[in-house]
Formats: C-alpha cells, sequence, structure tokens
C-alpha cells in the first residue's frame, strides 16, 4: 500500500499496479464490483483498468456508451498518445471528473459511474455510464389531482431535479448537493431559485444537515426528523410532496426543495398550515372551485379532529342542545347497547384504523377491498349485534371521509392522533374539554414554527412583508395574486404584472 495523504487516504500514483492493489484491498470481498484489466493503444502497450458495479454499467461496447465510446478511441489511437488524450479528455466526455485518491474513486464507483485507472496517469478518472437501476417517471400514486400534470417524482435524486428544471427552465435554479450518512453517503440536492430564496434560509438548513451524524440516510423521512425543531409536535414542519409540479411551485414561491436519493419524497421548507391545505389544482381551475373546495378542506380538517368528542360531550353532557326529535332517535339507537358512549367510539375507531393499516400494507386490489368491505361487514354486524349504535358508525365513518380530504397524509396524521385526545377530553369534561383541547391545539399552533415562519401564516403576521398574502381561505382570482409569499426575499415579492397598464403608465 501507498503512504496515506493528511487526510488518511491513499492517493493514486502513476504506477498502475500499486493502484490496482490498493482498489482491491478496499473493495475486497465485493463479488459485485468488476475489475477488468485491458491493453489500449493501437500497440496495445498501455495497461488500464475498469472497475465498476455489475448491474450500475452496461455493456460497454455499446456505441451509444460513454465508457465504450472512451474504450473504443482509446483502442484506435497510438499508445504513445493515449496518456495525453486521457489527461486532457480530448475526447470531451460529459461530466467526466479526475479523482487524486483511491477512496474518492471508490466514492464516485459507488454513487453508480465507471473508474478508469490508466498507466502513467496518477488521476482515476470517473466516467457516467448507465448509473443504478431504478423505476422511471409514473403517475403519482397520492396527491390526485383533478388537472394538471401527473408525472410523479422517482427514487433517482437526478431524475428528480430533471423533472423540476423541466418546469423552471432558468439558470437562477442552483442545486447544491450534500453527502449525508457516513456509511451510505446519500445525495441530498436543495433546489431552490438563487435570487428568491432567502439566504439565510439556505444557511439554516445546510447548518442543520451538518448537526448530526448518522450511518445512512435511506429516505428524506429521516432527514425530516433529524433536522426539525419541535420534534414533539404531532404537526410535521417539513411539507412532502410526490409531484414535481407542486416542488417547481413552491421554488416559485421562494421557498426550497429538498431531495433525497432513493426517496421519491420532496420535502418543502419552509412551510404552515396554509400549505398543507392547498393542492396543486387550486391554480389550475377556476378561483370559485378552487375556493369552493380548500373552504371544504378547512372544515374537513377541523371536524376530522373534533367530531368524536363532540358527539360525546353532546350525548353524555348537553343533550339539551339537541331537538327532541333527534335526541329520541340517538336513544332509539342506543337500545340494547351495553358499552357508554366513549368505549364505542373507541372500538369503532381503532377498527378503523386497524382496516385502514391492513389495506396500506396488503397489495393494491386486495388492499381496497378490504377497506371497503371490512368497514361495511364490521360496521353492519356491530350494530346487528348490538355492540355498537348506528349513530356512532355514521360519526366514525364521516370522521374518516373528513380525515381523507386532507391533501397532505402526514397533516391528516397529526388530525387522527388528536381526535383521540379530544375523545377523552371530552368523554369526561363534555364541552368543556372540547374548549380546553381547542385551545391547546391553537396556543401550540401558535407557537410553532417552520424555519423561523410562523405555522399559522397568513392569518398571524409574520413581520415585515407580510402585506399582500391574499392566498388563504379563499383562492382568489389569478390576477389578484400578484404578489409572492413571505418566503420569497423582501425585494422579489411581485411576481405578476400587468402588461397593459404598465403600458398605460410609461404613456402617460
Amino acid at each position: 500500500m501507498t503512504e496515506k495523504n493528511t487526510k488518511g487516504q491513499h492517493p493514486v500514483v502513476k504506477d498502475i499496479r500499486i493502484n490496482i492493489r490498493n482498489y482491491q484491498e478496499l473493495f475486497s470481498d465485493c463479488s459485485d464490483i468488476k475489475m477488468r484489466q485491458m491493453l489500449l493503444g493501437k500497440e496495445m502497450k498501455v495497461r488500464c483498468m475498469i472497475a465498476y458495479i455489475e448491474t450500475s454499467v452496461g455493456n460497454m461496447m455499446l456505441e451509444k456508451s460513454a465508457l465504450g465510446q472512451t474504450l473504443n478511441r482509446l483502442c484506435e489511437i497510438p499508445s504513445e498518445s493515449v496518456l495525453a488524450c486521457v489527461e486532457e479528455n480530448s475526447m470531451g466526455i460529459s461530466d467526466a471528473a479526475p479523482m487524486d485518491t483511491i477512496e474518492e474513486a471508490g466514492d464516485g464507483m459507488l454513487s453508480g459511474d465507471a473508474i478508469l485507472f490508466v498507466d502513467g496517469y496518477n488521476k482515476a478518472l470517473k466516467i457516467p455510464d448507465k448509473g443504478y437501476p431504478g423505476k422511471m417517471v409514473s403517475d403519482t400514486e397520492s396527491e390526485k389531482v383533478i388537472r394538471g400534470s401527473n408525472e410523479g417524482f422517482t427514487e433517482s435524486v437526478k431524475m428528480n431535479t430533471a423533472l423540476i428544471r423541466k418546469r423552471i427552465r432558468s439558470p437562477k435554479v442552483k442545486v447544491k448537493e450534500k453527502k449525508v450518512g457516513v456509511r451510505s453517503k446519500t445525495n441530498v440536492d436543495l433546489v431552490y431559485i438563487e435570487d428568491l430564496a432567502d439566504p439565510d434560509l439556505l444557511k439554516n438548513i445546510e447548518d442543520r444537515l451538518e448537526r448530526f451524524e448518522i450511518d445512512g440516510i435511506l429516505d428524506s423521512g429521516m432527514v425530516e426528523q433529524l433536522t426539525e425543531s419541535s420534534w414533539y409536535s404531532p404537526f410535521p414542519q417539513f411539507q412532502t410532496t410526490l409531484r414535481p409540479d407542486r416542488a417547481a411551485m413552491s421554488i416559485l414561491e421562494g421557498r426550497i426543495v429538498l431531495l433525497a436519493d432513493n426517496s421519491p419524497a420532496a420535502l418543502i421548507l419552509p412551510t404552515d398550515y396554509n400549505s398543507f391545505i392547498q393542492t396543486s389544482d387550486d391554480y389550475y381551475n377556476r378561483w370559485e372551485i378552487a375556493s369552493f373546495t380548500r373552504l371544504l378542506r378547512y372544515a374537513a380538517s377541523f371536524l376530522a379532529m373534533v367530531l368524536p368528542g363532540l358527539y360525546l360531550a353532546v350525548t353524555n353532557f348537553h343533550t339539551q342542545i339537541l331537538p327532541t326529535s333527534l335526541l329520541l332517535s340517538f336513544a332509539s339507537a342506543r337500545q340494547g347497547v351495553p358499552f357508554p358512549g366513549i368505549v364505542e367510539i373507541l372500538l369503532m375507531e381503532l377498527a378503523f384504523e386497524l382496516l385502514r393499516e391492513a389495506g396500506v400494507r396488503l397489495p393494491g386490489a386486495m388492499g381496497n377491498t378490504i377497506g371497503i368491505v371490512g368497514g361495511l361487514i364490521i360496521g353492519q354486524a356491530a350494530v346487528d349485534a348490538n355492540i355498537v349504535s348506528a349513530m356512532v358508525v355514521i360519526v366514525v365513518a364521516f370522521t374518516a371521509l373528513c380525515s381523507f380530504a386532507i391533501p397532505n397524509e402526514e397533516f391528516a396524521t397529526a388530525f387522527r392522533l388528536l381526535k383521540f385526545a379530544f375523545i377523552f377530553l371530552c368523554a369526561f369534561l363534555g364541552f368543556y374539554g372540547f374548549l380546553l383541547g381547542l385551545l391547546l391545539v391553537l396556543i401550540h399552533l401558535s407557537h410553532l414554527e417552520s424555519f423561523g415562519i410562523p405555522y399559522m401564516t397568513p392569518f398571524v403576521s409574520p413581520g415585515q412583508g407580510s402585506k399582500g398574502e391574499r392566498d388563504s381561505l379563499i383562492r382568489p382570482p389569478a390576477w389578484v395574486l400578484n404578489r409572492r409569499p413571505v418566503y420569497a426575499s423582501p425585494g422579489e415579492r411581485v411576481r405578476l404584472r400587468r402588461k397593459d397598464r404598465n403600458q398605460k403608465e410609461s404613456e402617460s
């Protein structure tokens, strides 16, 4: 082995035999890594070695392969010209990069590229090729929209950045790459527009990525949990999306999108309550229907949290607020039921959560079947057996519909958890428990922040520059939304100008 440098790494030297020995020791007992030795030049005098992962590099002799074209060219030129050709990259290989150490060359190979060592050249050349196998672009399985693109992110971070650039074709779109994970060395990309994103926000995110050291990052969800400030909160401080158009829309607002390799879920930050209620097709449809559906989602998020608890508070403590006929219907429905109301609600809620979990884990068609048929059978059987009343089944089913209407799954999970807290508060304290729970949630939301942005923006003022934040409960007409949200840099808030108005002002 050659002597190590100051960083404890082995430099690439001109003697290829030493490089081969060091590389083989670095990747000993790795049967999936191929190391092929060849002779280059017309006279076959220059020795080289190609190292690659078996499934990540295609047929090297194929005409379309960058590696194949490189080797074919090096075999055709005189032997004395091979070294000069490699040093000057006279073949113009795109993204070919020289590596100074054996360890850097190994990292380049593990990213899915091929490594070329040439005798007499004191650097290893990383040559891009097919890369790791992965799923191609397909439709999104969640975040369905009525109007708009159906493309979804893939497991490849390079493909995901390309899907964003496809939608924002500007040189100001920057992609800053980080390596996260001591052993996994996962590529994490921060995508933003240079003049729109707040530099302090970008530095804050980079600092948080440097705060922890972990063996490996396998999904963006691990990054989310390690970098969020209020870990105890059920509400997510990162917005996740599987849609490139949603990510591109957020970047145009001045936000930053975090992409992790091997994960189709992008993280959008900062975020707020209002952003979780919005969907992509809110901006593709007319403002009237977009506003109506958004109000429905706001109501659904509230009812998904409080409806079972309100039912218990009314039926156990405050029956006087119900009409007599409705109260008699409730009483007749509960005849023969041996359990108190809280036990009924908990039984049905837990049964529904089990059905939801079983539906997620089972294969597609079977999961849908168990969710629908299982819910109908269990609900009807429980009513017939007088275990629960029919009204409880209606309340639980309506609560489930409300939770499904929330566009973001992680955001909906917060209301599913808080629902059980409201059940216990209302079962023992009645309407006072409902008000106490609501007060606690509002206090928590008012203190919650996402990278310095209040969670209840735009309902609370985030500070200077909050003027013009109009996109909240109602989605105004497109021509009214002429200012970016508070995430953008203060000098770049205007995003829409009417040309006819500007022309009239210049003429006058």
